[in-house]
């Protein structure tokens, strides 16, 4: 249960960030976004107090821009700091528990507002710069704060660090603009720390697929990319990658490490991710559309003998054709219970059969792009996972694509 209760403070954070990103770069009152904020932090930590405070250095102050849950606290609050405490919050990397009997390592007691009030503190820095401060009070039920309560604020103190940085700036419009736009920009990258550490965690308890959400998610965005796909595209289908097993979480963990093939019973409860994902993902608003469609879909074959929904050809929409894929080619280059992993070229030669049966022919394409970058060094980061070999020349590759090619040829002079 505890588990499943991560899971979804995770997923709620990654909503939240995705609500917070369009309230932050409009046009708006920022008392307003601020409170917003504020709000998706207290939810993602579990607090039901907090204030967020912005910073000035001259002189050094932390002074409220919103606040909410405190019976008493003044309008604005403002507590002073000194030049220690300032170096203090400018320096921790992330949110801290605040003992009452040590929190003047950060805050000082000369302010409007007790310190003692707050539990919690995640300092608000851009570029190593201080620019704000949220300070938590008591959590629902009075309870300790926990790593993930933290984990969750951290990732959010990030984002609203740079919509407090962008609000103190007092820039002419242009420069606003070009803030604005630096911040939308940004916030894909906040997503892939949240997702990734969210593939992580879907894989943890299953010592035979560790790693294989980020690999999956990785391959996938690679082959969208040597397929000619926009930037957006491709990032979606990196997060629907990543995303892609996350009803293996309510998977028993024993049916991943038997050694033979699943009976019937057994099967049908593997299966069930796909549909008991969709369930856990459609609650939730991503930036992405296609990642409850992925989730859903990544098992099912142009052939019609996949799973859940037995869909074929043109009814399984690209985004999942390509996750299909990767997925498909991790799982074949990675060990498993019931044998030792296949080599690159037997992988290769196995997919290529497979397709356009069973497999996308152009997302194939794209895959074998992508392995002869790595082959004649042009990759500027490798595509393969470093656990995998790249030993096949630039030749093998070529010759994997033409029979690719030729498959497909003979089946339109066929069908004509």
């Amino acid at each position: 249960m505890a588990a499943t209760n991560n899971f979804r403070r995770l997923l709620l954070t990654v909503e939240a960030l995705s609500d917070l990103g369009p309230q932050m770069t409009a046009e708006r009152d920022f008392t307003q976004i601020a409170r917003s904020a504020l709000a998706a932090m207290l939810e993602a930590s579990g607090a039901r107090e907090g204030a967020l405070f912005t910073f000035t250095d001259k002189p050094a102050l932390i002074t409220t821009i919103a606040a909410q849950g405190f019976t008493l606290m003044p309008e604005p609050a403002f507590i002073p700091l000194l030049p220690r405490q300032v170096h203090a919050l400018s320096t921790t990397r992330r949110p801290q528990l605040l003992p009452a009997t040590n929190y003047d390592t950060f805050l000082s007691c000369n302010g409007n507002v007790a310190p003692e009030l707050f539990k919690c503190i995640a300092p608000l820095t851009v570029g190593g710069k201080l620019v704000g401060v949220t300070a938590l009070g008591r959590r629902q039920g009075d309870t300790v704060y926990t790593d993930e309560d933290l984990d969750a604020l951290a990732l959010l103190s990030s984002y609203v660090a740079l919509a407090v940085h962008n609000h103190s700036l007092q820039q002419t419009l242009a420069q606003r603009v070009s803030e604005n736009l630096r911040l939308l920009a940004s916030m894909h990258g906040f997503y892939d720390n949240a997702l990734e550490a969210f593939a992580t965690a879907i894989d943890v308890k299953h010592i035979n697929i560790h790693g294989h959400s980020l690999r999956v998610g990785r391959y996938a965005s690679g082959i969208g990319e040597a397929m000619g796909m926009e930037p957006g595209e491709v990032a979606a289908l990196r997060s629907a990658g990543y995303l892609h097993d996350i009803g293996k979480v309510a998977v028993d963990k024993h049916l991943f490490a038997k050694p033979g093939a699943l009976d019937p019973e057994e099967f049908q409860a593997m299966a069930d991710h796909t549909v008991v994902g969709h369930q856990i993902v459609s609650g939730v608003q991503f930036p992405w559309p296609q990642v409850p469609e992925v989730v859903r879909w990544h098992h099912e074959r142009a052939d019609g003998t996949g799973y859940p929904d037995a869909l074929q050809l043109e009814d399984v929409p690209l985004p999942a054709r390509i996750v299909a894929l990767a997925d498909a080619f991790d799982a074949m280059t990675s060990e498993r219970p019931y044998r030792q992993p296949l080599s690159l070229g037997e992988t290769l030669s196995e997919l290529v059969h497979l397709s356009p049966q069973k497999f996308d022919p152009a997302a194939m394409q794209g895959l074998l792009i992508q392995l002869r970058r790595d082959a004649v060094g042009s990759n500027q980061n490798s595509f393969l996972d470093e656990r995998i070999a790249c030993n096949l020349a630039a030749g093998d590759i070529d010759n994997l694509a033409a029979n690719l090619q030729h498959k497909l040829n003979h089946g339109k002079l066929y069908l004509t």
